[in-house]
This record gives structure tokens, sequence and C-alpha cells, in this order.
């Protein structure tokens, strides 16, 4: 089957540049010709056809425009058995929400956003994307919920295909290989118990949410790391106010998180919006239990108290107290039981959720294993 599938360059591997690149890498294994399209930035990848949409630089709200209208005289100009757009473009026979809905976002702001012209573009897309294209992949149950409410999208155009996680690079094993070394690195004792914030957009992730929480936990000699990308000049300061700014390691963005879930005893993410979150697979699959937001798809896969704990988002006490809790528990029944959720999410089983959909598209029919 000839697959060409439309994706922003992931360069920088971060959750959702992982995942995207463990799902191509894993198509090509399963025996598709996989044709990518992508701006400007992205890398080679082993057995993929790299097609590069020349962009200019322009102003984001044209960006957008450009993309699509590019990348809709490129679908046109090839022939294919299934189009897919992990991007808000035109004419493609699969989206991928991977982004949930952005009117969605919009209204999870805890201040409301002005809707100026960006924004209003990539609304009119969004709705057409959800109107026009025969079907809609999302990432998680709560995801096929809230594209059905906000734009009536019919059941039987909606799918849900969770996504994978490397096994092998996010495992419990790792803890022997790289927690000592990645403790040392961040100034951190051996024996303290340690919590790790993993995302860029702090805001949108709910930073200042899980500060709070740490504050008021109770053990005083415990670690809070933050890992990703963005200004973090507004959590400082909201750290010195919480008088925990001794008790706070700051990575900026790395592509080594799996020394650093090694290094971490539990994973915080509160996040405001998040379709899913790479971040709560490859935890677990390392062996941490979650604390999870209940506005994340991937609260979906935490039972609670058993492999993580599913909060609000605003809810800081809450946050405390699920910490205060882990930090009492076995570590070595807490990762048992994170790792054995987490192994059902492969690339493999991404693959198969996509093949079911393919087959309702192409008139290929593709040979799965």
């Amino acid at each position: 089957m000839k697959l060409l599938i439309i994706a922003r360059p992931f360069v920088f591997h971060g959750g959702v540049e992982r995942a995207t690149a463990g799902l191509v890498a894993a198509l090509v294994e399963h025996g598709y010709e996989v044709h990518l399209l992508s701006p400007r930035g992205q890398a080679a990848m082993p057995g993929v056809v790299l097609r590069t949409l020349a962009l200019p630089p322009l102003p984001s709200a044209a960006r957008v425009l450009a993309l699509a209208a590019l990348a809709r005289r490129a679908i046109a100009g090839g022939s294919w058995d299934v189009v897919q757009s992990h991007e808000r473009t035109l004419d493609q026979d699969v989206y991928r929400a991977g982004e949930g809905c952005h009117q969605a976002y919009l209204a999870s702001a805890s201040h409301p956003r002005a809707r100026g012209l960006y924004h209003r573009i990539v609304l009119a897309l969004e709705r057409r994307v959800f109107e026009r294209t025969p079907h809609i992949v999302a990432i998680a149950e709560s995801g096929r919920r809230e594209i059905a409410s906000l734009y009536g999208v019919a059941p039987e155009r909606l799918s849900v295909v969770y996504n994978g996680v490397d096994l092998e690079r996010f495992h419990p094993r790792n803890r022997a290989l790289y927690r000592a070394g990645a403790r040392a690195e961040g100034g951190i004792a051996a024996d303290a118990f340690t919590v790790l914030f993993v995302g860029s957009g702090f805001a949108r992730k709910g930073l200042s949410t899980a500060l709070e929480a740490f504050a008021a936990f109770s053990d005083r000699s415990s670690r809070f790391v933050v890992l990703g990308k963005g200004d973090t000049r507004e959590y400082r300061d909201l750290a010195l106010r919480l008088a925990v700014s001794e008790r706070i390691v700051w990575l900026g963005a790395r592509n080594d998180p799996e020394r650093w879930y090694a290094a971490a005893d539990v994973v915080v993410l509160p996040s405001r919006y998040e379709p899913f979150g790479n971040v709560h697979l490859e935890a677990l699959a390392a062996g941490l239990p979650v604390v999870a937001s209940s506005c994340a798809g991937g609260a979906e896969v935490i039972d609670e108290g058993v492999n993580g704990a599913v909060v609000q988002p605003t809810d800081a006490t809450a946050i405390t107290t699920a910490l205060e809790g882990f930090r009492a528990r076995s570590a070595a029944d807490l990762s048992d039981a994170a790792r054995r959720s987490a192994e059902p999410y492969t690339y493999a089983a991404q693959v198969e959720g996509f093949a079911r959909v393919y087959s309702t598209i192409a008139p290929a029919r593709c040979d799965f294993p």
C-alpha cells in the first residue's frame, strides 16, 4: 500500500515527535510504502520517501494557510492509496487528530484567549477538516467524544487509535543504567524522593499547579525536576515564593528523557488540555506511576491507585495527596504495575488500528502479519 503522511518536521524529539517517528518507522516495518510530506527540516528516515514542502518564511497565520495549500497541490500531483494528515490540511483520506480540537484547547485556557487572525484561520481549517475528511482518527476515547460533540462527526467516520510507545527505550531496567548518573548530574541525593514534570508549554501542562502541590508535600528532602522547553522565569519566581526553589532542578529541553524517568519516582502532569500526552505511556513503560489530569486522554490508561492517580488539573491538594500516597508505597510494586499497563501500547498495535481504517478507504488491502 502506498501511503502519504503529512506531518510537520519531528526533529526535536519531544513526546509528540517521538510518537510520530515511532508510527512512521512501524508502518515501514510492516510493509507500507511510506511517503512523508513535510516542511523543510525533517530528517531522513530509513525506508521513507521524504517529500519536502517549500514553505517560505511567513507569519503564523499565513503559514497554516500556505501549508494547507501546498499540501493540497502535492496530493494532487501524486497517486496514493491513502493520504493521512497529522495537520489541518485539505483533501486527505484520514485525519489523525493528534492535537485534539483547537476549539476545545482555546476554551481550556484559564484566561479566555482573544480569537485573533491565527486562531480564526485554524478554527476554519479545523471545521473543514472535520466536515469533509472521510475518516477521523482520535488518539483517545475522550478525543472521540469531543470531536463528535463539537463538530457533529458521525460515529462511522470516527475511530480511536491509541499511540504506541518505545517499550525498549523506556524500561524499568534503565534505573540500573542511568539513575545514579542522572541524579549526580542534577545534584539529587541518591535517596531523595523525586517528582518529574515533563512537557513543553508549561501553562497548558499545569506546571504552576504541580509546583504548588510539591510545595505542600511533606517530604522536605524531596526534589522536583522540570524537563521541557519554555520560558521558566514565571515558574522560577513562583518556586521562590513557595520556598521550594532550592529543591527544583530545571533541565530545559533534553533528548535523553529515558535517563530522567530512570532518575525519578513519580511523574506529575496536571494538563489543562491534553489529547493524550505520550509522557503518560513513556513514564508507565519506564515503571513510574503517573499523577494525570482528568483533562488528558492519557488518564484513560491510569488505574486509580495502581499505576497512578487522576486529578482535576487545578487541584493542587489532590496532587499532594497522591504524592503522599505513592511516597509510602513499595517502589517495586508500583514499577511492576506501571510497566504492565504500558505493554499493550505497542507501535505494532497502533499500525493494526490504522490498517483497519485504511481497509475501509483504499481499494488495496494490506497484508498484515
